[in-house]
């Protein structure tokens, strides 16, 4: 599938510090969300549901992808 993300207000976390290595996110219409590196603008994007989004999002703070 297909996502015009032309228009899509990207933002990265505010505790990036400015760091070029970092995950740019937007919230797109239709309760989705894009997920793009930051070094690659004009690159490819993921794109999930707000549920897929949220549920990672828990699991992160959860620490489960902690080594």
């Amino acid at each position: 599938m297909t996502f015009d993300l032309s228009s899509a207000q990207w933002f990265k976390s505010t505790r990036s510090g400015g760091s070029e290595n970092c995950v740019e996110v937007a919230f797109l219409p239709n309760d989705l969300v894009g997920v793009r590196d930051s070094k690659a603008h004009p690159g490819p994007a993921l794109v999930f549901t707000t549920t897929e989004w949220s549920a990672f999002t828990s699991a992160a703070q959860r620490g489960v992808f902690d080594r």
